[in-house]
């Protein structure tokens, strides 16, 4: 199966990568300025470092899957063995590293990773936890990983950031997740189409699905990938539903298991 069997045509790289570069050094920005990377985040148990030997990691691992795809079945054995405690585990070994190691880790690995999906062919695949992956599906991965675990520490050091355009790639992820959201909260999935309508950051209209749609969302684009990456309750968001599947979706989304 490729790219978990979305359809990733609409996606437009030569806007993701570099959204993804910025939405990169829009978070060191943030944590270079911390001294303190032991404060805790929003996560249970996870500090600053936590959040950023996270994201270290999984680039080292993104970098695996494209340059040694074979290597990846290592990867995928170690998260099996571990079970549940994978993230958890593997974020604690790399918050156990100086914080200036970490943070270089952290620079040279994200940066590596965009060169290395700008490198590779439309539609190459290589090797990801249940699925194979194109650089189309990848990238907006990448920003919206970056986008939430970074909206954690923004959180955790009570600093607001300003929304912006790249938030429609992960309002994308969010859509395309609401199939997941259903099967992960063992629910059949509506079979009727659903529309979404969110307003941009800068108060530009962004819509998905028939115009005709009884199921709909509306609300801001920010408070929707907050919702759908689970970083707010639905009732601190000023999103609204129309239909009582659409309701549901808001309950329960989700971006991943």
């Amino acid at each position: 199966m490729l790219d978990y069997g979305f359809d990733m045509s609409g996606v437009e790289l030569e806007v993701a990568l570099p959204d993804l570069v910025s939405e990169g050094y829009e978070l060191d920005a943030l944590v270079s300025a911390q001294a303190d990377w032991s404060k805790d985040t929003p996560a249970v148990g996870w500090t600053i470092a936590h959040q950023i030997a996270h994201l270290a990691s999984a680039d080292e691992n993104v970098l695996i899957a494209i340059r040694t795809p074979d290597a990846f079945d290592a990867v995928l054995k170690h998260a099996e063995t571990e079970g549940p405690r994978y993230r958890d585990l593997d974020a604690a070994a790399g918050a156990a590293k100086p914080r200036a190691e970490l943070l270089e880790q952290w620079r040279a690995g994200r940066i590596e990773v965009a060169a290395a999906l700008r490198d590779l062919a439309p539609g190459q695949a290589f090797p990801w936890y249940d699925s194979e992956l194109t650089a189309a599906l990848m990238v907006p991965l990448r920003l919206l990983e970056t986008w939430a675990h970074g909206q954690d520490i923004f959180d955790a050091v009570g600093v607001s950031r300003r929304p912006t355009s790249r938030l429609r790639h992960i309002a994308y992820l969010g859509i395309l997740g609401r199939e997941l959201s259903f099967y992960a909260a063992e629910l059949p999935t509506p079979a009727e189409p659903f529309r979404v309508e969110l307003t941009g950051p800068d108060g530009e209209p962004w819509a998905w699905g028939p115009e005709d749609a009884d199921q709909r969302v509306q609300g801001s684009a920010l408070d929707f990938c907050l919702r759908v990456t689970q970083r707010r309750p639905l009732a601190k968001t000023s999103l609204t539903a129309i239909g009582a599947d659409a309701q549901k979706w808001l309950e329960i989304s989700r971006t991943s298991l």
